[in-house]
């Protein structure tokens, strides 16, 4: 009889409190790392009056905002993204840094310009866009996987190699939210987080978010956290 391996477990979501926006990146040099993240998602990029940069792609969901911040990148990132490329020399080009050797993993460990990880995937075919996952630590990865499965309406699997995922997720331009087991809690404020949509505030905070910043006269959204701390931006109508 031939061994079989059991499928991941997983479950779809059954109420839907919000709708994925775009993705929104902190860095201490917009004008550097414009160029960096736009080669490496595919994207094009329009400098604002402020200094800062948005990058645009085909939807809006492909929108990714490149925003100055005074805060100097301290510890590891908790959140990362993982992406396409033909090369991990491409990436390199544009200025990363290899921090893990070929062949370690079925991917590269790299980091930015000003040091944030990133891994990259090298595919024969690349699509021109070519975000392909955003990674988030957990300490729990099972939870909050569920937690954002049931918030985007996405399809949360449990994986056998000890990490949950949320995929099919309507309107999100990349494969998946990967929720990863890490042992040390969030200490700092995330550089790299996700905007929302959702008709009200209350239902999430019901449901389990946190209240960080209401919005005011100097910002038209409102700052959540998620039950493992990580902020998102919600906009309401």
């Amino acid at each position: 009889m031939t061994a079989t391996v059991p499928a991941p477990a997983a479950s779809l979501p059954t109420m839907v409190l919000a709708t994925y926006k775009d993705l929104c990146i902190d860095v201490s040099d917009a004008e550097r790392m414009e160029p960096f993240w736009a080669g490496a998602l595919g994207l094009r990029a329009d400098t604002l009056a402020d200094g800062d940069s948005v990058l645009v792609g085909p939807t809006p969901q492909h929108r990714v905002w490149i925003n100055a911040v005074p805060e100097e990148r301290t510890v590891k990132q908790r959140v990362h993204v993982d992406v396409i490329a033909a090369s991990v020399e491409a990436l390199e080009e544009l200025g990363a840094v290899r921090r893990s050797a070929d062949g370690e993993f079925p991917w590269t460990v790299l980091v930015d310009p000003e040091g944030g990880e990133l891994c990259v995937f090298v595919r024969e075919e690349v699509p021109d866009y070519r975000l392909y996952e955003l990674v988030v630590d957990a300490v729990d990865p099972a939870p909050i996987a569920r937690w954002w499965g049931e918030v985007l309406g996405g399809r949360v699997v449990d994986s056998e190699r000890g990490f949950s995922y949320v995929d099919q997720i309507p309107g999100v331009p990349f494969d998946s939210f990967d929720f990863i087991p890490v042992p040390e809690p969030k200490t700092v404020k995330n550089r790299i987080h996700w905007d929302v949509v959702a008709d009200e505030l209350q239902p999430l905070l019901d449901a389990g978010a946190r209240l960080v910043r209401e919005r005011d006269d100097e910002i038209e959204w409102t700052v959540l956290a998620d039950p493992e701390g990580n902020e998102f931006c919600v906009f309401t109508g």
